[in-house]
């Protein structure tokens, strides 16, 4: 009865250390997204759309409603057209929420200035699905009004 004790204590002891961590997946999925905010601030398209399966379903204001299938080209092509309207564009993280294996949740602030030198300031929220260390899921949510 001792022993049975004793390894019931020591079970709860692990357990309760091992929830207070980070998942090593959470820990993977951040530094993988904290990659892709790189590529973006830096406009390296290529790089960015690669982080992506080749065709993603994307949730975005600017592609419609619903889900739209994008491939790897068409994202170049959307942020090379964006950074064309905005020279500046920078993406500013600033809560990265794990969700779970597959699933990422990143609240940051657009920033950018167009040609007539207006500037916006825009707060977003995109949950990444990464699936095989792609992301295969963006749904990106934002006031567009």
């Amino acid at each position: 009865m001792k022993n049975f004790t004793l390894l019931v204590a020591l079970w709860a002891c692990i357990a309760c250390n091992a929830s207070e961590k980070p998942s090593t997946t959470a820990n993977t999925h951040e530094a993988f997204i904290r990659q892709y905010y790189a590529y973006f601030n830096q406009h390296d398209w290529g790089k960015m759309a690669n982080m992506y399966t080749e065709t993603a379903d994307f949730k975005d204001p600017s592609l419609g409603k619903g889900i739209v299938k994008q491939t790897r080209e068409q994202t170049i092509k959307k942020y090379s057209e964006l950074s064309q309207a905005f020279p500046d564009l920078r993406d500013s993280i600033t809560n990265i929420y794990p969700a779970g294996e597959k699933h990422i949740v990143v609240e940051f602030i657009s920033r950018g200035t167009a040609p007539d030198k207006s500037t916006f300031e825009l707060p977003i929220c995109t949950i990444f699905t990464i699936e095989k260390g792609l992301i295969s899921k963006d749904f990106t949510y934002y006031d567009n009004f």
